[in-house]
């Protein structure tokens, strides 16, 4: 007996900014469940400002959605009309027509100030409306070649977990959905909501590295995580301290060129990239909740040593300052 699932939520009353999901034939549940469990989820601890959420089927119903499901959504493409944020979840193909109406829908709440966000290969359907001519994006890296040789206009980087053009947003992977998605409330309502949702999701509420970590590559035959696990716990447990190849390696018992290789195999990154990676973490924790300590205090305590140095990277890997960053997050 086939399972029929009735998509009734619609909390457009609240006073927060209207999230619309769309909802098609060959939905791709997961991306959907995504985005409903970080905006549509009910969440009163957050107050009536919070998110309203309504889910909004691109053609009519019942609609099939991967798992076996048949989906029936009772609003349509009239309620993006007044959405302040649109998401499109992984589309069904990534070669699969867009809608004239779905596009031409989209353009009208874009114009009207929407933001458009895509989850994987959702990034099908924005592709199709020009919202990312000329425009940084990214997708999961199986598309990516699918992409560039349709939509050459794109400024497409794969390595990248997701993408913020401000009106337009793009993510990676199915789970780097989750990634953006945080983002997306870190930007509209601080870190502590960014950081209480992922508590619920039992995720972190950042994530580094790219895909490169993701791409598939045949496993080492003995686990990392094995080896490297309780070095990869001491070196965050000890960001300030001056690290090298060679002292890493010494600690972990290997030559540098073992440890190098086995440390891009557990992370995707080489140690020095990863150690980057995770002092900037440190440091936007720092500059989100540490606000009686100066950027020079927070440099040295996530052993960058000084704020040019700091500021480099943290440029290089947020595209903002720390300062600007503080400013625009701090709790």
């Amino acid at each position: 007996m086939p399972i029929s699932v009735k998509i009734m939520p619609d909390t457009a009353s609240t006073t927060g900014p209207l999230v619309a999901v769309l909802a098609y034939d060959g939905l791709c549940t997961f991306e959907f469940g995504v985005a409903y469990e970080v905006f549509g989820l009910p969440r009163p601890e957050m107050g009536p400002g919070w998110y309203g959420y309504v889910a909004c089927a691109i053609e009519a119903g019942p609609l099939h959605a991967a798992g076996g499901l048949t989906v029936v959504v009772d609003a349509g493409l009239d309620r993006l009309a007044g959405a302040d944020l649109i998401v499109a979840p992984g589309w069904r193909g990534i070669d699969a027509p867009v809608p004239p109406d779905l596009v031409a829908a989209l353009r009208q709440a874009h114009a009207s100030g929407a933001r458009i966000l895509s989850l994987c290969s959702g990034i099908a359907v924005l592709a199709a409306a020009g919202f990312l001519d000329g425009r940084r994006a990214t997708t999961h890296w199986r598309y990516a070649e699918a992409i560039r040789a349709r939509y050459p206009a794109i400024d497409l980087d794969p390595a990248r977990l997701y993408v913020d053009e401000g009106d337009v947003l793009t993510a990676a992977g199915s789970a780097a959905g989750i990634d953006l998605c945080l983002h997306v409330v870190r930007r509209d309502f601080g870190p502590d909501a960014a950081n209480s949702v992922a508590r619920r999701l039992v995720v972190p509420p950042h994530r580094e590295g790219g895909q490169a970590q993701f791409i598939e590559r045949p496993m080492p035959r003995e686990r990392a995580g094995t080896r490297l696990g309780p070095l990869i716990d001491w070196l965050r447990a000890n960001l300030a301290a001056p690290h090298s190849i060679e002292t890493i390696a010494a600690r972990s018992g290997m030559s540098a060129r073992t440890l190098q290789r086995r440390f891009e195999e557990a992370t995707g990154l080489p140690p020095g990239e990863w150690l980057v990676a995770e002092r900037v973490g440190l440091a936007r924790e720092q500059l989100e909740r540490n606000g009686g300590a100066t950027v020079a205090d927070i440099a040295l305590a996530c052993g960058f040593g000084t704020v040019e140095t700091m500021r480099h990277h943290f440029r290089r890997r947020v595209g903002v300052s720390p300062a600007a960053y503080r400013a625009r997050f701090a709790a």
